[in-house]
């Protein structure tokens, strides 16, 4: 009669450890996903800077074009590049937070 209950003891142990893994995992990946997202911002916010300085300092209309679509060019390029690497984050966040249920779920078949 307690055997069901041992059973049913042990498999709630064993998704709670899985459970805390997952959740240590989670937290150091969302931490590293924030870290870069605050990267980005600053390069970002320095580049935008950068550029609004050039713009101010342009003596004629066309070096302001040449500045301005400088600088668009290299936000395309920066934003692209992040948005894959912040792609590629999440995709690892999915995978870190599912690796210790597999044993569970594999038990349960």
């Amino acid at each position: 009669m307690t055997q069901p209950f041992e059973e049913a003891n042990k498999v709630g142990k064993e998704y709670l450890d899985a459970s805390l893994k997952s959740f240590a995992s989670l937290s150091k990946s969302v931490q590293a996903i924030a870290v870069e997202t605050s990267e980005y911002t600053k390069k970002s916010f320095e580049a935008g800077s950068a550029a609004v300085e050039k713009l101010i300092s342009a003596k004629t209309l066309d070096k302001a074009f040449e500045v301005q679509t400088d600088y668009a060019k290299q936000a395309y390029e920066s934003f692209v590049a992040e948005a894959t690497k912040l792609g590629e984050l999440y995709a690892e966040v999915a995978k870190d937070a599912y690796k210790p249920f597999e044993a569970v779920v594999a038990k349960a078949k």
